[in-house]
């Protein structure tokens, strides 16, 4: 790696620093004196698929009773059976003894009726991301639990203020996003709701440190803080390779960042399927003013669903999960642009770097100045520990620091002007650099 994004070992070491002290500083969320968080003994989950099993067992590990809830059976047995599989497969591999193993299980009861749990400190909603879905079920949860419950929603963007008003009790909602596999992601994004009692808050964050998770704060925003500025890292890598870069170039240029893998590679290993339903829906409320992107679903509608099929973004020969090029769907990919109408050029390292990178910053600066996020430090925190944010690279925040916001704003204003609203400068991002400033020095100034 050459030019901007190459560190130093001075830059290794800052980095290591920054990110210490945004661990220490996610926890101080500024709640008012005398503020304790409610006692904590059963977790009920709603929701038994492999988040919500993640999430029982998750709370298991830590000494917590468990209630998981399904509505169907099938779901609950299927759920209950692969939490001890997972189990066995730990003690299998030495991770766990086996009398271990039997004390989580123990902890872990499964029903079919939510009024079971009726007497559950806390709630955490995990079903299918469907916002009428998650309303009704937020109206029967309310319906039986015990006054002074917390009720957590694990939606990873959904409006949590409509999920609160669905209940009797919106001071007693918040979003629990958890990260998969709940049990062993480290991240856990607390989000506060515009009725958010500050005792649930402080029960949140302590449940994520109790979880041996990092907690981080934030309001509600489609995506929070993690998905929102993904959203910037994914529609650029896939208008790359509209323009002209193959996914290869793109994945090389990320790993080559310190990325553990690309994100095509990443997509053809979770399986580009996932999400499909809610992108599909999505299609038809979207801004037609803007460029959207439907690769990943012509790629479903192929049967190119990754690792799975055999073939994705890559090809995958006698089930081998090394990537290996695949003409023919270069050869389809190059057809798509031209029938998009793009003119296909030779892309570098840097321009990629920039479009998957400086757009997350972009995005970050404006969830600072929306207090969507309190610090730039925990926008950091949530890329390295939940989206494999290379850690010499201290997060996106830090890593714009570092480079020089003037800089940053330069590619950003370039890159708005070649490619339109996506890139609209966050007018923090420009007072900062027209000032001289940086993120870090806003957040000092701010105490």
């Amino acid at each position: 790696m050459t030019g901007m994004f190459e560190l130093t070992d001075a830059d290794r070491e800052r980095a290591a620093a920054h990110i210490e002290q945004a661990r220490a500083e996610a926890a101080d969320i500024s709640l008012p004196a005398g503020v304790a968080p409610r006692p904590v003994h059963t977790v009920a989950v709603v929701g038994a698929g492999t988040m919500g099993g993640g999430i029982a067992m998750a709370c298991a590990n830590a000494g917590l009773e468990v209630w998981l809830v399904d509505a169907e059976a099938a779901g609950l047995a299927r759920g209950l059976a692969r939490v001890r599989e997972q189990y066995a497969a730990s003690v299998q591999r030495g991770r766990l003894t086996a009398q271990a193993m039997d004390e989580r299980l123990a902890r872990i009861r499964g029903t079919l009726v939510l009024a079971d749990a009726a007497a559950a400190d806390l709630w955490v909603e995990a079903v299918f991301e469907d916002l009428v879905l998650k309303q009704s079920l937020f109206r029967q949860i309310d319906a039986v639990a015990r006054p002074g419950a917390v009720l957590a929603t694990n939606t990873s963007g959904l409006d949590i203020d409509a999920i609160a008003a669905a209940t009797s009790r919106p001071q007693d909602v918040a979003g629990a996003h958890f990260f998969s596999p709940a049990h062993v992601m480290k991240l856990l994004e607390v989000v506060r709701a515009a009725q958010t009692a500050p005792d649930v808050l402080a029960t949140l964050m302590a449940l994520g440190a109790r979880l041996g998770k990092t907690a981080v704060l934030a309001r509600v925003y489609p995506g929070f803080i993690g998905n929102a500025l993904f959203r910037q890292y994914n529609r650029e890598a896939h208008f790359l390779v509209e323009d002209g870069a193959l996914p290869h170039e793109v994945d090389a240029a990320l790993t080559g960042f310190g990325y553990a893998m690309g994100i095509f590679a990443v997509h053809d290993m979770a399986g580009n399927d996932v999400g499909y339903p809610t992108r599909k829906a999505q299609m038809a409320t979207r801004d037609p003013a803007r460029r959207w992107n439907d690769l990943i679903m012509k790629l479903v509608e192929q049967g190119r669903l990754g690792q799975k099929s055999g073939r994705g973004w890559y090809r995958y020969d006698s089930g081998r999960r090394e990537p290996q090029r695949d003409p023919e769907f270069e050869a389809w990919l190059v057809a798509e642009s031209q029938r998009l109408g793009r003119q296909r050029r030779p892309i570098g390292t840097e321009e990629i770097l920039e479009r998957c990178l400086y757009g997350m910053v972009n995005e970050g600066a404006r969830l600072l100045e929306q207090g969507i996020a309190l610090r730039p430090g925990d926008i950091d925190l949530v890329y390295l520990t939940g989206y494999g944010f290379p850690a010499a690279q201290g997060g996106p925040m830090f890593m714009a620091d570092r480079i020089g916001l003037p800089r940053v704003l330069a590619a950003v204003e370039r890159l708005h002007a070649e490619h339109g609203v996506w890139w609209e400068p966050a007018p923090l991002l420009r007072r900062l650099a027209q000032a001289g400033s940086s993120f870090g020095q806003w957040a000092r100034e701010r105490g």
